[in-house]
C-alpha cells in the first residue's frame, strides 16, 4: 500500500493521534476504495464521540430565542 506519506504519518492516523485530513482522505480513498467523504465522516464521528466524553456542558444553558 503506497499512500505517498511516511509510515509514521499513517501510524499516527491509525492510532488516533493524528486526524484524517482532506488530503489523507483523498489518499485513503484512492488506495482503499471508500469515498473521501466517508473517511472525513468517520474522523468527524470519532472527534464528536471524544468530545461527548470529555466536554463538560453542565454550565451551558440553552438560549431562549423567544425572550430575545
Amino acid at each position: 500500500m503506497n499512500l505517498g506519506v511516511a509510515a509514521s504519518t499513517l501510524n499516527r492516523v491509525v492510532k488516533g493521534k493524528s486526524a484524517v485530513t482532506p488530503e489523507m482522505a483523498l489518499r485513503l480513498s484512492k488506495v482503499l476504495g471508500r469515498t473521501p467523504e466517508s473517511w472525513l465522516s468517520m474522523q468527524n464521528n470519532f472527534e464528536l464521540s471524544h468530545a461527548k466524553q470529555n466536554v463538560n456542558l453542565d454550565n451551558v444553558q440553552p438560549l431562549d430565542l423567544d425572550a430575545a
